[in-house]
């Protein structure tokens, strides 16, 4: 049986879809409409969460983002995509996996939060801003990453850089990439042109819900 992923079109969940076709995997997408725990009927029968991305590989599920493209990169990827524990750079592998979701994607998601999702009455603009200009601090680690390198870890690309790069991807969607350091726009623009990602976009058929 072919692994199934529920996705979002550009949430998290983006970061397994991206993986899949770098790995061109033969896999079952099931586009739900944001938040699905409120909008797809029966889903938290499906993951109790209500969480995106949901990944199921035979007795496996699992929901978290940048867990599902280190097992996708282990499982499947033959080394490809990952950094070896006795490899140079696997350290800064395993920091950038988890650096793209809890230091750059956390904080736009309480932009996106407080700015888009919440009805009018309920959006505080200055949590907004606040959580944005977090977002652009937490982005001179990155920067300094990639004054010397192309990649984040091990001198190619890896699923680290797809954990980083969804947080860019979304940053865009939340208008939030204007003044990039060169370095970063630079990343971005090799991480666009790969033929994983444009597949991955190709794939959802849609920008995200929450996008403007």
């Amino acid at each position: 049986m072919k692994p199934v992923l529920y996705h979002c079109a550009d949430a998290r969940s983006f970061r397994v879809l991206w993986m899949l076709e770098e790995l061109e995997l033969d896999y079952e997408l099931k586009l739900l409409p944001f938040p699905p725990r409120l909008l797809e009927p029966g889903f938290l029968e499906i993951n109790p969460l209500g969480t995106i991305p949901f990944y199921q590989e035979g007795a496996v599920r699992m929901t978290e983002s940048p867990a599902i493209v280190q097992y996708l990169a282990t499982r499947h990827g033959g080394g490809r995509l990952e950094i070896g524990r006795d490899e140079p750079g696997f350290g800064d592998y395993l920091n950038a996996l988890s650096y793209g979701e809890a230091t750059l994607t956390f904080p736009q998601t309480l932009v996106l939060r407080y700015s888009r999702l919440e009805p009018a009455e309920r959006r505080v603009p200055q949590v907004a801003e606040d959580y944005a200009r977090w977002y652009r601090a937490r982005l001179r680690g990155l920067a300094a990453l990639l004054e010397q390198r192309d990649y984040v870890a091990g001198g190619r690309f890896t699923a680290a850089d797809i954990s980083v790069g969804y947080a860019l991807l979304l940053a865009r969607t939340l208008r939030l990439d204007r003044d990039y350091p060169p370095q970063i726009a630079a990343y971005w623009e090799r991480l666009e042109q790969r033929d994983g990602y444009r597949r991955a976009r190709a794939a959802q058929g849609t920008d995200g819900d929450f996008a403007a």
